[in-house]
């Protein structure tokens, strides 16, 4: 039996070394030959200079072998011969898969394949070390890196059966030449077996032992990756020679010789993928993967013209795929002949200007554009006073200007400091008016009432025209919003003849913005003052910088520190900004800064400003400014004139009492505006020709009424008074109110004598609160000796609209009435109201916001205010218009509060000299204004 098995091994093993078919069809037998030549055969290993080790074995068919060869072949030694395939199998069941991501590889064309992972590189070298170079090449499905296959879902299954032709090995990867013969499509994993015996004979055993499990081995399941798969051909469709099929196979013909004409790079390769004498047209299938390797199409439209088996609709797909090609490349002619079409202008256009250049060169038209640079620096310095020191530095400039080449960055750099350089009105002064009657007709005609800012710009001028020339100041007009800050500046820029400049600060954090950014930053510029000399071209203009109050500080500095230099009389006439880095004269610059609040500017920048208060405006004013210039300005803009609209005096004054009590006249004038628009409305509607808008009509302009009432209570219940306040939008009137807390099942609550807060007070109101209770306590105690409410009862005081945050010293004496009008029971006049902070002996001492504080009392109709004695200068320099009618008393104890407080409105009292009453004066205008009280 021994015997019997050796012979039928040792026939099985001949007849594979005998026989090619056992490539093709003896697949165990063909195993146990190349295991038993891969431990005999050697590689031959080619050493570049390089030290690069690389391998390269070429197949060749029996067709393409010549003499020469073979006998090369022969004379090899046997160590560095390789195997020879003969003929590419018709059928070789089992290959390596190889997946390749964006184009197939269709049949009878090459492709150029790296192969770097481990384990395929070592599949790959084993299969060609045994003879075998075919591989199965598919397409993936998902883009990814890895080249090895988890799962045969991650691969089309229909791809082409490959030789390999030639490898060349790198050392870490494989280089592959693949060539496609035939169509193949996957029918299940193969799981290779990598145990290779030592003897030919233990190899033939191993072929009886593998064969009773090789079906089962073949189709099982690998967890593995997949390395080689099971194949088979996909037969060739039957097709016949229609006219659909000539008629397909000639517009694909026609289609390549287009793409051919437009880009003669398709020629080479179509020359390349051709085999010699092969007429393409008799081949429809190779014409559709001709055209479908030609084209960059996407691999999805790729892989289904390789899985398509209808011969006609795998010629229209490819003919689709290559039209789209056509197109694309028609596009792109297009679009090269346009660039192309641009470009050769602009280079005509270049070297024609360069002719030009040269020819009035050497007729002597134009200089060098160097030397005409410098030629035109110059000229702007004509006219100007050029300090020394400048002239200097210009001079420097200049001559670097002529060793810098013109593509040079710093050629730029020094282009553009030479001109802000020269573009500076060095020594160039505007005529100023110094006539005082011409400047305050200006002044009047732009702007109602300011007289404290018209008096100070009028002694500005007389100063100048008594010394013969004038000199910057600086100017800060401060108070509530819309009462005409930035408008009167530009009324005085005209009024002194004067270039205007504005600027505004409000939220600036960077300090280059006042001070310039150093040259060597990229578009870099000179701070705003040294810009509004350059677009005033004037040494002495008038720059407003508006919201000065509402600077910013951040990681950039502290511009309000920058500004100390600016606002500096004797440090701004040589002002450095780090851009021009050279000294500038800005002391004849009028600067005039705008704020609401001066608390918030820095104690140092508001020590160089003089400061110039501008408060809100009484009825009275309002209406005279609208009558004057609101309302012919917005009827103006309306495109209406008196024809079409009358505003009567008693809709004026009905408008500012009941829609706009603010300190300004903005929201006055967006109100006028609104009614004039309405009325545009009906007058193009046609409903009339010329409206009357008086006190009854005017809610059908603007609706409902804002404010109701002037008072919260008619009669002021005790506990209760009237306050007066001074916040950034103006003076306004303010109740204190008082009350007991509420008692438990009718009994006190422990603890009296306590004082709770409410109404978003802050601490210095807070600290008032309780100095005014200890003063209200003392002050009882010596009138009272049994008046113990204070000391028993728990006091609530209140401020009413908590939602406004409250704060300052001035509420003290209006706290101190509230706490003993609810003690004593007694109410305090209804028409009074009072200022004025408390000590804790009952001294009355000053405040500020007189005038704000004058104007709320009298729009809210309130005839008789309490002032602290020592505000009495203060009150004295108010305007006529605004104390007539006001009963003011100045009080320097609280002694003298009381006695007018709780006093009968109609009975005159007797007071000390301390306490004054003013008397009152009527006001005269230009339009007869009379005052009139808003409605309780």
């Amino acid at each position: 039996m021994k015997m019997i098995a050796r012979v039928l091994r040792g026939r099985q093993l001949m007849h594979g070394l005998s026989s090619t078919a056992v490539c093709t069809r003896n697949r165990r037998g063909q195993e146990a030959f190349s295991r038993y030549f891969s431990e005999i055969l050697a590689v031959t290993r080619l050493e570049r200079p390089n030290e690069v080790t690389m391998m390269a074995q070429r197949f060749f068919t029996s067709t393409s072998d010549d003499l020469d060869d073979m006998k090369a072949r022969d004379e090899m030694p046997r160590n560095a011969r390789l195997p020879d395939t003969e003929k590419v199998p018709d059928v070789w069941p089992n290959v390596p898969l190889l997946a390749v991501r964006g184009h197939p590889l269709f049949p009878r064309f090459k492709k150029i394949v790296e192969v770097s992972n481990p384990i395929v590189v070592e599949l790959l070298r084993r299969k060609v070390t045994l003879n075998e170079p075919y591989v199965g090449v598919f397409l993936r499905k998902f883009t990814g890196q890895e080249e090895v296959v988890r799962s045969l879902d991650e691969v089309y299954q229909l791809g082409s059966f490959a030789l390999i032709q030639e490898v060349m090995d790198l050392g870490d990867k494989l280089r592959l030449l693949l060539l496609a013969h035939r169509r193949i499509r996957i029918t299940g994993q193969v799981v290779e077996d990598r145990q290779h015996p030592k003897e030919p004979v233990e190899a033939a055993a191993a072929i009886e032992a593998e064969a009773s499990t090789s079906a089962s081995a073949s189709a099982a399941p690998a967890a593995a990756p997949v390395l080689i798969v099971e194949v088979e051909n996909v037969k060739v469709q039957i097709y016949k020679q229609t006219l659909e099929v000539k008629a397909l196979t000639q517009e694909i013909v026609k289609t390549l010789r287009d793409i051919i004409t437009l880009n003669p790079l398709y020629k080479d390769s179509l020359h390349r993928m051709l085999h010699h004498n092969q007429r393409v047209v008799d081949n429809p299938i190779y014409l559709c993967d001709l055209a479908a390797t030609l084209s960059a199409g996407y691999p999805e439209e790729l892989q289904d013209i390789l899985e398509e088996a209808n011969i006609p609709k795998r010629l229209e797909l490819s003919l689709t795929l290559i039209k789209k090609e056509l197109e694309l490349w028609k596009l792109q002619v297009l679009i090269g002949r346009e660039v192309e079409e641009k470009v050769r202008e602009h280079h005509r256009r270049h070297i024609l200007q360069e002719q030009l250049k040269a020819i009035k060169r050497e007729l002597g038209i134009e200089k060098d554009n160097k030397a005409t640079i410098a030629e035109q620096y110059l000229g702007k310095l004509k006219g100007k006073i050029v300090p020394q020191s400048i002239k200097q530095v210009i001079d420097n400039e200049l001559a670097k200007l002529k060793f810098l080449e013109s593509h040079c960055s710093e050629f730029n750099v020094t282009r553009n400091y030479l001109d802000w350089l020269t573009s500076l009105p060095w020594g160039v002064k505007n005529p100023e008016n110094l006539c005082l009657d011409k400047a305050k007709e200006i002044l009047n005609q732009d702007h109602y009432g300011m007289e404290d800012v018209k008096k100070r710009i009028l002694e500005f001028i007389a100063v100048s025209s008594l010394k013969g020339t004038t000199q910057g100041k600086i100017l800060c007009f401060h108070g509530p919003p819309g009462v005409g800050k930035t408008s009167i500046a530009r009324s005085i820029a005209r009024a002194l003849n004067r270039e205007y400049f504005r600027f505004s600060v409000g939220g600036l954090m960077d300090v280059a913005e006042i001070k310039g950014y150093r040259r060597t930053y990229v578009a870099a510029l000179p701070g705003k003052p040294i810009q509004c000399l350059k677009k005033t071209k004037t040494e002495n203009p008038l720059v407003l910088i508006d919201e000065v109050d509402k600077i910013g500080k951040g990681h950039l500095g502290d511009p309000s520190s920058a500004m100390l230099e600016l606002f500096d009389p004797e440090q701004n006439a040589n002002f450095l900004d780090h851009y021009l880095d050279v000294p500038v004269d800005l002391s004849r610059v009028l600067f005039i800064c705008t704020a609401n609040v001066v608390d918030s500017i820095p104690e140092a920048l508001r020590d160089r400003m003089e400061l110039i208060e501008m408060s809100g405006y009484v009825a009275e004013e309002k209406v005279a400014i609208a009558r004057q210039y609101l309302v012919p300005k917005s009827m103006n803009d309306s495109g209406l004139t008196d024809e079409h609209i009358s505003i009567s005096e008693n809709a004026l004054n009905m408008l500012i009492r009941s829609y706009c009590r603010e300190s300004g006249v903005r929201n006055l004038q967006k109100q006028i505006e609104k009614v004039v628009r309405k009325v545009a409305f009906l007058f193009v509607k046609k409903a009339g020709t010329h409206f009357a808008v008086d006190a009854e009509n005017l809610t059908t302009f603007l609706g409902k009424q804002i404010f109701t009432s002037d008072r919260m209570y008619e009669t002021t219940p005790p506990g209760v008074v009237i306050g007066l306040a001074w916040t950034a939008m103006g003076g306004s009137s303010l109740y204190i109110e008082t009350s007991p807390r509420s008692k438990r099942n009718g009994r006190r609550v422990r603890g009296g004598g306590m004082l709770y807060i409410t109404g978003s007070l802050g601490d210095v109101m807070k600290e008032s609160a309780q100095i005014a209770l200890t003063v209200a306590r003392n002050f009882i105690g010596k009138r009272d000796l049994n008046n113990q409410y204070l000391n028993s009862q728990n006091i609530h005081l209140h401020v009413p609209e908590g939602a406004v945050p409250k704060d300052g010293p001035s509420a003290g004496i209006t706290i101190l009435t509230a706490l003993i009008s609810l003690a004593t029971n007694r109410s305090v006049r209804k028409d009074v109201a009072m200022t004025g902070e408390i000590s804790l002996n009952g001294n009355v001492l000053p405040v500020g916001g007189i005038k704000e504080k004058a104007i709320a009392a009298r729009r809210s109709g309130i005839n008789c205010i309490i002032l602290p004695a020592d505000n009495q200068s203060d009150f004295a320099e108010l305007p006529k218009f605004i104390t007539e009618g006001l009963e003011v008393y100045f009080a320097a104890t609280y002694e003298d509060v009381y006695n007018i407080a709780f006093s009968e409105p109609t009975q005159n009292v007797d007071v000390t000299a301390k306490v004054v009453q003013v008397p009152l004066e009527k006001v005269s205008g230009e339009f007869n204004v009379k005052p009139s009280r808003p409605t309780s």
